[in-house]
C-alpha cells in the first residue's frame, strides 16, 4: 500500500505577536476565531482548511530574512478590488496592484509581520 497525502488541511504563520497578528487579520481580512484555539495560537474559521497564526515553534528565527519567503499564500474573496481598496486605504502596503489572472483579479499585499499575501476575486 502506497501511502500519500490528500493536500494541505491547517496553515498557520509563525509570528512575533500573535495578538497584534490575529487583530490583523480579523480587522483588515475579516477573519473569524474558532471557538477554541491551542495555547500560543489563534486559529480562524476558514474554508477549505483552518488558518492560524502562532507563536514560532523551538528554532524558528523570524529575524532571518522577509517571513514566508518562498511560500505563496493565496486567500479567495468575492471582490479582490473592494478588499483591495479597503486595505490600500488602511494603509496596509500592497506588494502588487489588482491584475488579470486565470483565478480572476488578484492583488497581493503585506500581511502581519510582513509574510506576502494574495486574495484573488472569484
Amino acid at each position: 500500500m502506497s501511502v500519500t497525502i490528500s493536500g494541505p488541511d491547517f496553515v498557520a504563520l509563525q509570528v512575533r505577536d500573535v495578538a497584534a497578528a490575529a487583530a490583523f487579520c480579523e480587522e483588515h481580512l475579516g477573519l473569524v476565531r474558532t471557538p477554541a484555539s491551542p495555547p500560543g495560537a489563534v486559529v480562524f474559521d476558514t474554508k477549505p482548511c483552518p488558518f492560524a497564526v502562532r507563536q514560532p515553534l523551538p528554532g524558528t528565527d523570524l529575524d532571518a530574512g522577509r517571513p514566508g519567503l518562498g511560500v505563496a499564500l493565496w486567500f479567495s474573496t468575492p471582490d479582490a478590488q473592494s478588499l483591495h481598496d479597503k486595505l490600500a486605504a488602511a494603509g496596509i502596503e500592497i506588494v502588487a496592484p489588482v491584475r488579470d489572472s486565470p483565478f480572476g483579479p488578484v492583488f497581493s499585499f503585506a500581511g502581519p509581520e510582513g509574510y506576502v499575501m494574495t486574495a484573488h476575486g472569484a
